[in-house]
């Protein structure tokens, strides 16, 4: 290669590593995989090897991880969190072995898998953990204190600790967390996560602690990065002295002293990567020996002790045996591929997901072709690409009719799916109820998917009005549920009634409305009569309403039958309380409050009603532009982010005394 290719070649890598590293460090969203990813980091490498001349301090050869971030309160880390240098082949770990021993004689080696998760910084002064961060760039990352707390295998509190202990370690999701919140998210018709690393750094990574808690996330502590009041000499013995004082440390490790002896592991685990709960994407070969490690040295961006050997992607060749359908929440009709059964990674896969007709025709598969296929991250099958047409491979043909109702389906310009635009559509009634039922709408206990399944095939309900004409003898006939427990869901079901409107407006499932987009809807409009009324202009007039949700709500509340949904709701009980027009130029007009920790005499939720009647807004993140933090006791990371940026922090009686 010429030196001006390689300059333009090199910008065009620079660009597309940049852009991918966002996407995959601050989004937690990436668009390639791993391995792509990998590969033209790797011909970026050799560019830089070859012309020297071209290499620039913002390249990602030279840098940490992803940025180091604004979402949290930055932590600047003493010891430097580093990447580590990545392999590919088995020659290449043989090339490692042969630049170590130029520096140490005789270096013994340590063996562990590589962890697919979010790397992490903890903590411990006098074994009390204090603080816990994201790596961000190597340098400084994000305070995830409180959302570290949540993770139950990660001690708070270790006996006979030294007087101060830093560790890093990987925060990850199960293969079985991972799949039930995928399922989750696809019965919300939400975007699933990509595979479990991104689950796990998007979970931990959540302003929010309480949702971090619900994901169930995990660690494996795998480094000590700073120690006061202990000396260690080698990494094996650290490993042994952090499981000793109870922290999850790799599930196993081995040390070895010939290179061969080391691949041979290495491959051992590679063969191994099936029967884990959770995701590795590699083996890890580190010099055990600490004195040597400092001999060593490191690099701009790696430290020289220490390979990394990345496993390749398995894919493997089958035959698209049919294409079932499956109609979600909101009419979206998902075509399935059927495949003959393949061994991959470690699980038989007979079932992916084709996406839409677009994903489908863009592949030119055909049923009855052979395809590639594999497991992104390690965990949901999906095809990559067309392998090969056989004799018997017929065009696939998109159903213009619901596979569950036979309506006629409708093919929007706007998007890619294609959906089915019946309501009382059977495969959709259940996810309609379930998201009906959910926490954040009607808040119906006991209503779960398998009592709403019952309810549905004995044929009890077939509307959400349904509910409300329900009796404890109908729910009692049903499969384990006794007396006490039908009385128990009437109750909530009539408790329900009571809700306030945005909660009824967000259970309804209208496509593009989610809960924050409800409460704006019912705070303009104030009734059900005025938004069954509301025009799509009188929508765009909402502050923070689009086009694409304007035009969402307008038609679904201009339907005849959400009118006579509406109607029968009412007449069933429900209340549908009319709001009150927040007062303007109160007090509090034009600013923004951030409520954390535990109030004296109200509850969080009173105090937000309480300064949104004097005009004021409430919001959940701390930035430049929150006016006022109203802090209570056990405040956490939002009220020492408040303090960083010169935030007012007021108590609840400074608030009463505002008011008044």
């Amino acid at each position: 290669m010429q030196l001006n290719d390689a300059k333009v070649r090199a910008k065009e890598l620079r660009d597309l590593l940049l852009y991918h590293n966002h996407r995959y460090y601050d989004l937690d969203s990436p668009e390639i995989s791993d391995y792509e990813y990998d590969m033209l980091l790797r011909e970026l490498e050799n560019i830089e090897a070859e012309f020297p001349e071209l290499v620039t301090e913002d390249s990602a050869t030279q840098r940490i991880g992803g940025s180091k971030g604004e979402k949290f309160s930055p932590v600047v880390h003493k010891v430097l969190m580093e990447s580590l240098h990545d392999s590919f082949s088995y020659d290449e770990l043989r090339d490692f072995d042969r630049k170590v021993r130029e520096v140490a004689e005789t270096p013994e080696y340590v063996v562990e898998p590589k962890f697919d998760g979010l790397s992490v910084s903890v903590e411990y002064k006098n074994g009390v953990f204090v603080r816990g961060s994201t790596r961000g760039d190597g340098a400084v990352g994000e305070d995830v204190t409180d959302n570290l707390m949540t993770i139950r295998s990660l001690p708070k509190i270790i006996k006979n600790a030294p007087e101060f202990l830093e560790v890093r370690g990987e925060v990850y999701m199960s293969f079985e967390t991972f799949e039930k919140l995928c399922e989750q998210m696809e019965e919300n018709e939400e975007v699933p996560f990509k595979n479990p690393r991104n689950a796990a750094a998007g979970s931990l990574r959540q302003k929010d602690s309480k949702i971090t808690a619900q994901r169930n996330l995990d660690i494996f502590i795998f480094n000590i990065q700073q120690i006061e009041g202990k000396e260690l000499k080698n990494h094996k013995d650290s490993l042994d002295y952090l499981k000793s004082l109870g922290l999850p440390v790799a599930p196993f490790y081995s040390t070895f002293t010939n290179i061969e002896d080391v691949i041979t592991e290495v491959e051992r685990i590679g063969n191994l990567r099936g029967e884990f709960p959770f995701a590795i994407d590699g083996a890890v070969v580190k010099v055990n020996d600490f004195a040597q490690r400092i001999e060593l040295g490191r690099t701009a961006k790696f430290p020289k002790w220490a390979e990394a050997y990345k496993y390749p992607p398995e894919e493997k060749s089958t035959t698209l045996l049919d294409i079932e359908f499956n109609v979600g929440r909101t009419g979206a009709v998902t075509p399935v591929g059927i495949f003959e059964p393949v061994l991959l990674a470690g699980t038989t896969v007979s079932r992916a997901v084709l996406h839409n007709k677009t994903f489908i025709e863009e592949k030119g598969i055909m049923i009855g072709d052979r395809v590639i296929l594999r497991k992104a991250g390690e965990i949901i099958p999906e095809v990559v690409r067309l392998d090969a047409h056989t004799e018997n491979s017929k065009e696939f043909i998109f159903p213009d009719i619901c596979p569950s109702c036979a309506s006629t389906l409708f093919e929007s310009e706007d998007e890619a799916v294609i959906r089915c635009t019946n309501s009382a559509c059977p495969a959709q009634l259940k996810r309609h109820i379930i998201h009906f039922a959910m926490r954040d709408a009607m808040d119906i206990d006991g209503l779960g998917p398998a009592v709403i399944t019952q309810l549905i095939d004995t044929g009890l309900i077939k509307s959400v009005a349904d509910l409300y004409k329900l009796k404890a003898v109908d729910i009692s006939s049903i499969e384990r549920m006794g007396e006490k427990s039908a009385l128990n869901l009437i109750d909530a079901i009539e408790k329900s009634k009571d809700n306030e409107i945005y909660r009824l407006v967000f259970a309804l499932g209208i496509r593009h409305i989610g809960l924050k987009a409800a409460k704006l809807m019912c705070e303009h409009f104030l009734s059900i009569e005025n938004i069954l009324n509301a025009t799509e202009d009188d929508y765009l007039s909402i502050d923070g309403f689009g086009s694409v949700m304007a035009q969402s709500a307008a038609q679904y509340f201009s339907l005849p039958e959400t009118k006579e949904l509406i109607g029968e709701l009412k007449s069933l009980g429900l209340k549908m309380p009319r709001l009150e027009k927040k007062t303007e130029g109160g007090i509090f007009d034009g600013k923004t409050f951030v409520l954390t920790g535990t109030l004296p005499t109200m509850t969080r939720s009173e105090a937000s009603k309480l300064i949104e009647a004097n005009g004021g807004k409430t919001s959940n993140s701390v930035s430049k532009k929150t006016h006022y933090v109203l802090a209570g006791e056990d405040a956490g990371s939002k009220l020492t982010k408040a303090q960083a940026l010169g935030v007012t922090v007021i108590t609840e009686e400074d608030l009463l005394n505002m008011i008044k």
